[in-house]
């Protein structure tokens, strides 16, 4: 992986970013659903369904959704899944199907307040490289209804960002990702490596769960004044 040295990205490169790695997607998207479409994250689906205390069925924002493989899991389970992803191939295989799908980039998302029980980000937003980051996990918590879960599933690493094999990612352990979202008003739930059962270091994945709260009474109420 080739790691950016120096300042963060300027708006230009951001542009570049986004633009370069959809493009990867976009090339390859194909090859994508038929290296994706049998991959087990019944796991990561069970872990946000199971943390969201609403009333089902529940409104979820399959965000990085690709080929609808999990928008597909949540329907199946009677819930009411939307889509949102950067690639226009994966939106147009997404519609195919009949399913809901946004088109929109993880650095100009225009989503409506307040409006989900859970966001599914699952292998998307490390995608996000870190100068945007505490923005982007803002828009995401301003769209969760209060109580609202996200989960995310991210390639762990050091704390290190840049292009790998035609993409653009950051790579966060637990203590980093941590300090990003609870930064961002968020409250954590819990956290966990996959793929289950194996030694840590043959597990990639940093799964986690994190809650936007509920107002407090103090918040809530309406406070008069002399």
């Amino acid at each position: 992986m080739s790691t950016p040295k120096g300042p963060s990205p300027s708006a230009d490169e951001l542009a570049d970013i986004t633009r370069r790695t959809i493009g990867h997607y976009d090339a390859s998207a194909e090859q994508f659903w038929q290296g994706t479409r049998d991959h087990d994250v019944s796991q990561n689906v069970d872990a946000l369904l199971d943390a969201i205390e609403a009333e089902p069925p529940f409104r979820i924002l399959d965000l990085g959704c690709g080929p609808g493989r999990d928008l597909r899991a949540f329907r199946s389970r009677g819930h009411l899944p939307v889509g949102l992803d950067g690639s226009a191939a994966f939106v147009a295989m997404v519609r195919a199907e009949g399913l809901e799908v946004w088109h929109q980039d993880f650095l100009q998302l225009a989503l409506p307040e307040n409006t989900f029980d859970g966001i599914f980000a699952n292998a998307s937003l490390f995608h996000v490289p870190v100068r945007e980051l505490r923005r982007v996990l803002g828009e995401l918590y301003a769209s969760l209804k209060p109580g609202g879960v996200l989960f995310s599933s991210n390639p762990r690493g050091d704390n290190e960002e840049g292009w790998n094999r035609g993409r653009y990612g950051a790579y966060h352990d637990y203590a980093a990702w941590e300090r990003y979202v609870t930064g961002a008003g968020y409250a954590a739930i819990g956290h966990y490596y996959r793929p289950p059962g194996l030694p840590r270091e043959q597990q990639p994945w940093l799964a986690s769960l994190w809650r936007r709260p509920e107002p407090t009474a103090v918040e809530g109420a309406n406070v008069e004044t002399e």
